[in-house]
């Protein structure tokens, strides 16, 4: 694993000392707190992506860019609940809504108006004319993979290394792999590898790695695999390793790949979608898939999830060859939550208004690492983004673990938390703003890197 190019190892972690000293003594309340979780909860979390030792941070309440812990420490959010709150934190048009709503039923299991108008502006956004309701996007994801082995008649399913898709069996393949271990095989043929224990070794010989950015790798696959892979599912842009983008002409020659061996090509959206542009990455980048999997920022905050396809794959539901199905599908108040969203909050104001304070971040943050000599680069869209602790390009999983600083990436946390800056915990560090974030937030986050790359370099 690469310990970064021209920063002393030894400075790196003197300074994570220090800093998680700091942080360890301001949230004495989150330690508490996860004393009582940690007896009746797994980890002391709710999911194992909230843990962290020695304690994870809890949250109390969020208004519009800032959330609080319950120690009453105020941050600036560029966590963003994984991406899910590109709207901010209890937005006014949101919240109505839902209040709104609430006292009308909050559950029927059965159509409101509210699910047709989301369902009509995905269409135009995404330009897919049919789509379904999930609650998450693992539901999402799972749906349109059974979706695609139905409407195929195969089972196989392609996926790029290292990318999340949710944490149902068929995806919990080939994630978060030790590249340097002989298992995982070579880079332009991995072996399928799964994500932990419970996931049936028949399951993963059903998914295929093959590497991001590489087209000929997947069509080499897939002349292997002809006749047998019923989907190709891939992020077009990959957002669990910080961003990784597609190279110029990379997903229109995945296309055109998935067209020539009659493969289905599902884009998983739960990231992109809404945040990088109105009609996420199929407006973005101009390709699109036969199917297109939405969640998290698609219910302003409230769970759900969709799926958009052709009519052709679509009439698989239609015809009652798939089951598409879930109680809560629809849900009235994500519906409510949904409609104010893409009606009243995610407008081409508010993607301008993305765009310009991404590109500020882009700007300042070039800037230090130019002027320090700092071994990084930056890469924003839309609401996304992130500091690549490296100095070269990253085109895949493996170069990002070959590649990337993992103890800096440690420490640019600390910097952040320390600093009043929300950040998400882990190895990716990226960012998702929010429509109520402004230039003061903005600034904020710049400073708190100058420092970091100052207290790094002098």
């Amino acid at each position: 694993m690469a310990t970064g190019v021209g920063i002393d190892p030894a400075r790196i972690a003197q300074l994570t000392e220090r800093e998680e000293t700091h942080l360890n003594s301001e949230t004495t309340g989150s330690a508490r707190m996860y004393a009582r979780s940690r007896k009746v909860m797994p980890m002391g979390v709710a999911s194992s992506y909230q843990a962290r030792s020695p304690h994870p941070i809890f949250l109390e309440r969020g208004v519009g860019s800032k959330v609080w812990d319950v120690d009453g420490s105020e941050y600036r959010d560029f966590h963003n609940g994984f991406g899910s709150m590109v709207q901010g934190h209890a937005h006014p048009a949101i919240t109505r809504a839902v209040a709104e709503r609430m006292p009308q039923g909050t559950h029927f299991a059965a159509m409101t108006e509210d699910s047709v108008v989301v369902a009509e502006e995905l269409a135009r956004r995404w330009g897919l004319p049919k789509w379904r309701f999930t609650n998450s996007g693992s539901e999402s994801t799972m749906d349109a993979i059974r979706l695609a082995r139905a409407h195929t008649g195969r089972e196989l399913v392609v996926k790029m290394e290292g990318s999340y898709h949710g944490h149902h069996d068929t995806v919990m393949v080939s994630i978060g792999i030790d590249i340097d271990d002989d298992a995982v095989g070579p880079a332009n043929r991995p072996n399928s590898v799964p994500y932990g224990g419970g996931i049936p070794a028949c399951t993963v010989a059903q998914t295929i790695p093959v590497p991001f950015n590489d087209a000929d790798a997947l069509d080499a696959r897939l002349t292997e695999l002809a006749g047998k892979v019923a989907c190709v599912i891939m992020e077009p842009g990959m957002m669990n390793i910080g961003v990784v983008l597609p190279q110029d002409g990379y997903l229109a020659a995945v296309r055109e790949v998935t067209l020539k061996h009659g493969v289905l090509l599902i884009f998983d959206e739960v990231k992109t979608g809404i945040t990088i542009a109105a009609g996420g990455a199929v407006e973005r980048f101009g390709v699109t898939p036969d199917i297109v999997t939405l969640a998290k920022a698609l219910g302003g905050g409230l769970p759900s999830g969709a799926i958009g396809g052709s009519e052709e794959v679509m009439a698989s539901i239609e015809s009652g060859l798939v089951y598409q199905v879930g109680t809560y599908n629809g849900n009235p108040l994500s519906m409510a939550a949904a409609r104010a969203s893409f009606l009243e909050v995610m407008t081409p104001d508010a993607y301008a208004h993305l765009e310009h304070l991404n590109d500020r971040l882009h700007e300042g943050l070039g800037a230090i690492i130019e002027r320090h000599g700092f071994p990084a680069h930056v890469i924003g869209l839309g609401a996304k983004g992130c500091i690549v602790f490296s100095p070269d390009p990253v085109l895949n999983y493996r170069d990002w673990a070959h590649k990337t600083n993992g103890p800096l990436n440690e420490l640019a946390w600390l910097y952040n938390m320390n600093r009043g800056i929300f950040m998400t915990p882990g190895r990716e560090e990226e960012w998702t703003l929010s429509v109520q974030h402004d230039d003061a937030d903005v600034d904020r986050f710049i400073d708190v890197f100058a420092e970091l790359a100052s207290d790094l370099t002098s």
